[in-house]
């Protein structure tokens, strides 16, 4: 199989780097064993941006490589140090280039040297426990899981950035005229099709410097898939001007420059989107005795069209200064009527899973599913291996209201609730709270009260607790000093274990 060197069309897969992990850390010094957290942040994903270079003029490099990523984020690490960043991948495209989604939907045209499109953001990285610090959660034993980078595929189309583009019958001589005009050197033989893909060349006439595209040639029927030239029309749609290569010396039967250009001009309007471009007709290899008399024979019919009519030999050089100098004028013209390109940079931010910046909430076989930006990011940022986290993670849904959506839609305790995508939702049991925050007063570093079912007394039942502990200590140590024996415990085991765990004391 031939490897080709010009490849106008191509689809990727794209990827932005992971965010790295949060870690959960506490700082240890000699005499201070608890120092306070001192987790970093995980560094955020690279991202992938496609970047317009004039000195790159095909996408045939992504089409030996169709996968390409970003630079991962590293983890955070203790003492409060965070993690790298990923490196952004940037990939160079030919100016003109047009990115569309893998349904179609058009998403950048990339015009302009410099021109950035972020096609795929890297993925956040999480936060560490010296970040997620607060005057009530002093210590959390949890961080938080760096995001995924965003993934989709694309589809890069290149349509060639020319200022004229040549347009006619194979062998009309498009490529003898580009190689004359410019220094260009395309193909040229004396059988059709000669010209698979578009060649470019510069002409300088005057002040003016334009350049000139050359498509495989069009026959009737292009527009049903006929032929090679109208896969390639897309590289003429950026040009201020066509120009009609017309063969007049052709000897095959039922072919004249006025029937040449007729098909022509049906095959354009089958495209589409190229009625108000100027049209220039070059009546092509006048060199020839009997192709000099029919051009001078069509030439006043061609001008009562409304047409300018050029007879030219691409051979003999013959009209090409004239010729030269009208696309210059026409060129120039359009350009003091089209404004610079600027150089920008578009971000391609993917829409929520629901089209809304919140939540939305469904009922669907038995179950509640939430849907959402933010419910299906903190959930991707969860360890559910740490019970602070989960119960951190319950907290943040419930200040944005979902706990409330579900109540008010009928929601029991101990229906199932599923948060995210198919391909990664997970799936909770409802049992809605009253919101305290994840620093539940008295509850252990790296536990949420929440998640414990015999562990659920209110804040005051346990100051409660704590004075009449309180109580039966100071009574124990009158009793050792007086030598009498203490009354019996009032503590259960849940109670004496509560110790460590309430910050009150």
């Amino acid at each position: 199989m031939a490897v080709p060197t010009f490849v106008d069309k191509v689809t990727l897969h794209v990827k932005g780097g992971d965010g790295g992990n949060g870690i959960a850390s506490v700082h240890r010094e000699k005499f201070k064993p608890l120092g306070g957290p001192d987790g970093g942040n995980g560094g955020h994903g690279g991202d992938v941006i496609l970047r317009v270079a004039p000195e790159v003029t095909t996408l045939v490099d992504y089409y030996h490589e169709p996968h390409r990523r970003g630079g991962k984020g590293h983890h955070g690490s203790g003492d409060n140090r965070s993690g790298a960043q990923g490196e952004d991948l940037v990939l160079p495209v030919p100016e003109g280039t047009v990115v569309r989604s893998r349904d179609g939907e058009l998403l950048a045209d990339l015009v302009g040297p410099g021109t950035e499109l972020v096609v795929a953001s890297g993925g956040r990285g999480g936060l560490g426990n010296a970040a997620l610090a607060s005057s009530k959660r002093k210590a959390p034993g949890f961080a938080l899981k760096g995001e995924p980078g965003d993934e989709l595929t694309i589809t890069l189309e290149l349509k060639v950035v020319a200022d004229i583009g040549l347009v006619g019958f194979p062998s009309a001589g498009k490529s003898s005229l580009i190689a004359s005009l410019s220094r260009a050197r395309p193909k040229i033989a004396d059988y059709p099709f000669t010209t698979l893909v578009p060649n470019l060349g510069v002409v300088v006439a005057g002040d003016t410097t334009y350049t000139v595209a050359d498509v495989p040639g069009l026959i009737e029927g292009a527009a049903e898939g006929r032929g090679l030239g109208h896969d390639f029309l897309r590289h003429v749609e950026r040009c201020a001007a066509l120009v009609h290569v017309i063969d007049c010396a052709t000897i095959e039967p039922g072919r004249d420059p006025l029937t040449d250009l007729d098909v022509i001009e049906t095959e354009l309007a089958a495209y589409g989107g190229l009625e108000d471009r100027p049209r220039l007709v070059a009546l092509n290899k006048v060199d020839v005795p009997d192709a000099k008399t029919i051009a001078e024979f069509v030439r006043g019919e061609l001008e009562e069209r409304g047409l300018e009519v050029y007879e030219i030999s691409a051979a003999s050089h013959e009209g090409l200064r004239e010729l030269s100098f009208a696309m210059a004028e026409v060129v120039a013209s359009s350009r003091k009527k089209a404004a610079p390109a600027p150089t920008t940079r578009i971000v391609l931010r993917p829409r929520s899973a629901d089209g809304q910046d919140d939540f939305t909430v469904t009922h669907s076989g038995g179950q509640w599913l939430v849907r959402g930006e933010k419910p299906e990011r903190w959930v991707r940022q969860t360890d559910f291996t740490n019970d602070e986290a989960v119960g951190f993670l319950a907290d943040r849904l419930n200040r944005l209201g979902v706990e409330a959506k579900l109540a008010a839609m009928g929601a029991q305790a101990g229906d199932d609730v599923v948060i995210g995508s198919v391909d990664d939702a997970v799936v909770f049991d409802f049992d809605p709270q009253i919101q305290t925050g994840a620093e539940l007063l008295g509850s252990r570093r790296g536990e949420d009260d929440r998640l414990i079912e015999n562990h659920r007394r209110t804040n005051k039942q346990r100051r409660e607790d704590l004075a009449s502990k309180r109580e039966f200590e100071r009574t124990a140590r009158e009793a050792r000093t007086t030598g009498r024996v203490a009354p019996d415990s009032l503590w259960t085991d849940e109670i004496l274990s509560d110790e460590d765990g309430d910050e009150d004391e």
